[in-house]
C-alpha cells in the first residue's frame, strides 16, 4: 500500500479533516506554489529585455523555470511592457495553464527545451534588429565567430528554414536545434536563446545581434576566427564545446 496514503489516513483519524487539508498543502507547498516576489521579478526581467532593444510590441516572448512550473508571457504580450495580469503559469510536464492566463503561442517550444535540458532556466524568443536582417537573408553567414565574445558567450548557432510562428513544425524544429545550441536564428522571423540565468541569456543575446550588427555593417565583408584560434580560446578558458 502506498506511504503516503497510510500517512494520510493515520492523520486524518487521529487529527480530523483539517489537519489532513494541512498536511497536504505542507507536503506540496512548494511544488506548485508561485509567489508575487517572482512573477515581479520575471516581469522586471521582461521589461529589461525590452530596455536593451531585443525587441518590438509583441515580437517575442519570455519564459523562467521555477521548480516544476513554468512563467511565460502571455498570449500578444508585450515585453517591454508586460504586466503581472500577463504571465501564465504552466506545469512544465503536463503543459497544462493553471493560473487562467492564455500563454504566448510559442510557449511549447519553451516548454520542450526546458523538457530537454535541465541545466537551461530561461528562454527568450526575440527580434532584435541585425539578427533579424540576417534572419532575412538570401544568404546567410554560416560563421559568427567576428570576434572573442561570440564562441565564448553565444557558441555556435543553428540556422533553421522558415516555420509558421505558432506551429507544431516550428516548435519541433526549434527543440531539436536546441539539444546541441544555445542560439537559434529562424529565418524570416528571429532568434531563440536560451540559459541558466537571466543574464546569461541577456549576455547571449546581446553579443548575437552584435555579431550580426557587425556582419551587416560590414557589408558582409569581414573576417572571422579560424576554428584553431576558436579551438585555442576555448582551451585556455576551459570550455569543453568548440563550435
Amino acid at each position: 500500500m502506498n506511504p503516503d496514503f497510510l500517512v494520510c489516513r493515520n492523520v486524518r483519524v487521529l487529527f480530523g479533516w483539517k489537519f489532513f487539508f494541512l498536511y497536504f498543502w505542507i507536503k506540496f507547498y512548494n511544488t506548485f506554489m508561485i509567489t508575487k516576489e517572482q512573477v515581479e521579478l520575471f516581469v522586471a526581467q521582461a521589461h529589461r529585455y525590452g530596455e536593451a532593444r531585443l525587441m518590438l510590441c509583441s515580437s517575442g516572448n519570455l519564459s523562467w523555470r521555477v521548480g516544476d512550473k513554468m512563467l511565460v508571457s502571455g498570449t500578444g504580450s508585450w515585453l517591454p511592457v508586460l504586466p503581472p495580469e500577463k504571465v501564465a503559469v504552466c506545469d512544465i510536464i503536463s503543459g497544462q495553464v493553471e493560473n487562467g492566463v492564455r500563454p504566448s503561442m510559442e510557449s511549447v517550444f519553451h516548454l520542450g527545451i526546458f523538457r530537454n535540458r535541465p541545466e537551461v532556466n530561461v528562454v527568450l524568443h526575440f527580434q532584435s534588429e541585425y539578427a533579424t536582417v540576417v534572419a532575412c537573408m538570401k544568404n546567410k553567414p554560416l560563421d559568427f565567430n567576428v570576434t572573442l565574445e561570440v564562441p565564448y558567450h553565444v557558441g555556435e548557432d543553428a540556422v533553421l528554414p522558415y516555420f509558421r510562428p505558432g506551429s507544431p513544425e516550428l516548435a519541433e524544429a526549434v527543440i531539436e536545434a536546441m539539444q546541441e545550441h544555445d542560439v537559434v536564428l529562424l529565418s524570416n522571423h528571429g532568434q531563440v536563446v536560451c540559459g541558466r540565468d537571466f543574464d546569461e541569456v541577456l549576455e547571449r543575446a546581446l553579443f548575437f545581434e552584435m555579431a550580426c550588427r557587425i556582419i551587416v555593417q560590414s557589408r558582409m565583408d569581414y573576417t572571422v576566427l579560424s576554428r584553431k584560434e576558436v579551438e585555442d580560446l576555448r582551451n585556455s578558458l576551459g570550455l569543453a564545446r568548440i563550435p
